[in-house]
């Protein structure tokens, strides 16, 4: 791409970013359509340059900005987009089911190694685990240093929205929800973990099919396999518009101006979560020797999706596509990516144990540190597979604040922002998983260094 056009392009964005900071700041007086015609002559811009890169992730990002303009300057249109990503959101959970059924049977009767399962299942576990509870202590550690919820005094009613009231499970409830009683039920209410433990079992029994029967079985789950991933593709076209219309209906329906009462908040969320990300996860990617530039860019797009969607079920087809592509066996990637949604949420973990304290410190509540310890444990557990439930992470906050005894209306300040928040630890999720499936690949021996190294953006595309 020519420099003087980048030149032009960015002396457009910078000459439009100067004129709002004067005139937010007071720094010089404009007229507000000259104000509202220099954004979007800076938007038009950003629009070329997508058109010059054209990728999907810089569509996506691009598309979050304009979303967000449009969503600050025409907010009576923005609040009835959300429809669109809806609509979006509904094409990729027809997608997931299928795709996690058809690659788990090819991966387990294709080759017959039932042992590898049980193996895969525990190393997954172990990990899944030991990853969570330093999440759990990142979000911990750093909400006691920020002190977000001191000094927060916003209205009771500064939200008016409600939550969805959901029982507490009880262990073997717990369990009992792993394993399905109905497949199609499992399927509508998308239950990731309940489809996986099915799909197992029924690859299971492929393998022990006659060579005749198994053939065929076979065959079918790698065309329904490979048909799900085009599927994908095709879906994918739409993802920009789907993030268009989610960015603009939250900016249209909340506005920009509550970042202002509860920053500190955000902050300390997207902080956390930075540490997380390069305190744990790349050291740990460092140690196995996983290329750490080319698993950034394969990740890139199914966790901008996953941001600006607030999903990782519209995360989960790509990301799997994109792992394979890096280098991990397809067995690996459809045994472990769907089981870590519900085992694995790393950026949810994070974010419970982050604003339970958060809500302390609002209600002006002191909590020493064991109790702490015995709240955030207890939502790591309660968090597991719960991935239906609307605003899960909320409902799991409200029914925990409620247990321990403490006020639960700081819940509802905190879901004025709750969408931002989602973003940022729905993306950890979605990355998290698929770290996962490359360390599970490399303790099995079966991680493909070469085709890590030479992945490019134009694998998945």
């Amino acid at each position: 791409m020519p420099r003087k056009i980048l030149f032009t392009m960015f002396g457009c964005i910078l000459f439009t970013a100067i004129l709002n900071l004067c005139q937010f700041y007071q720094f010089a007086s404009f007229s507000p359509l000259l104000l509202l015609v220099s954004r979007w002559i800076a938007i038009a811009s950003i629009i070329w340059f997508a058109t010059r890169k054209n990728t999907l992730t810089t569509w996506i990002l691009i598309s979050m900005i304009v979303g967000a303009e449009f969503g600050e300057d025409f907010s009576k249109i923005a609040i009835h987009l959300d429809v669109l990503s809806k609509i979006f959101l509904n094409m990729v959970k027809t997608i997931i089911a299928p795709l996690i059924f058809a690659t788990l049977v090819v991966g387990i009767a294709g080759h017959s190694n039932l042992k590898q399962v049980g193996r895969m299942g525990w190393k997954s576990i172990v990990y899944f685990e030991i990853v969570s509870t330093l999440a759990l202590f990142i979000g911990l550690l750093v909400i006691n240093i920020s002190q977000a919820g001191v000094g927060v005094s916003l209205p009771v009613n500064a939200v008016q929205e409600s939550l969805t009231a959901v029982k507490p499970q009880s262990w073997d409830q717990v369990i009992l929800h792993i394993f399905p009683e109905n497949i199609a039920k499992a399927v509508y209410d998308g239950q990731i973990l309940q489809v996986v433990i099915f799909s197992i079992v029924f690859g299971i029994a492929v393998a022990m099919l006659k060579e005749k029967h198994r053939n065929k079985m076979i065959s079918f789950t790698e065309s329904l396999s490979e048909t799900m991933f085009k599927f994908t593709n095709v879906v994918m076209y739409m993802a920009p518009v789907a993030v268009f219309a989610a960015i603009a209906y939250t900016v249209g329906h909340m506005g920009l101006g509550i970042l202002a009462n509860l920053f500190k908040l955000l902050a300390t969320l997207y902080i956390a979560l930075s540490l997380f990300l390069f305190g744990v996860l790349m050291p740990i990617a460092l140690f196995l020797k996983i290329p750490v530039k080319k698993f950034i860019l394969a990740v890139s797009e199914p966790a901008t999706i996953a941001f600006a969607t607030t999903s990782s079920e519209s995360a989960l087809p790509r990301a799997m596509e994109a792992m394979e592509k890096f280098g991990v066996p397809r067995k690996i990637v459809a045994f472990v990516m769907p089981t870590g949604y519900s085992f694995n949420l790393d950026g949810t973990t994070l974010y419970l144990s982050l604003a339970t304290i958060f809500v302390a410190q609002v209600a002006g509540i002191h909590l020493p540190i064991e109790r702490q310890l015995i709240i955030v444990f207890t939502l790591m557990l309660t968090s597991k597979g719960v991935a239906g439930v609307p605003r899960a992470s909320l409902v799991i906050l409200l029914g925990t604040a409620t247990s321990f005894g403490l006020p639960t209306w700081p819940i509802f300040i905190i879901l004025g922002i709750d969408i931002l928040m989602d973003m940022a630890r729905t993306a950890v999720n979605v990355v998290g998983n698929c770290l996962a499936t490359a360390v599970v690949a490399r303790w099995e021996g079966e991680f493909d260094e070469t085709k890590a190294r030479n992945f490019t953006t134009h694998n998945i595309e």
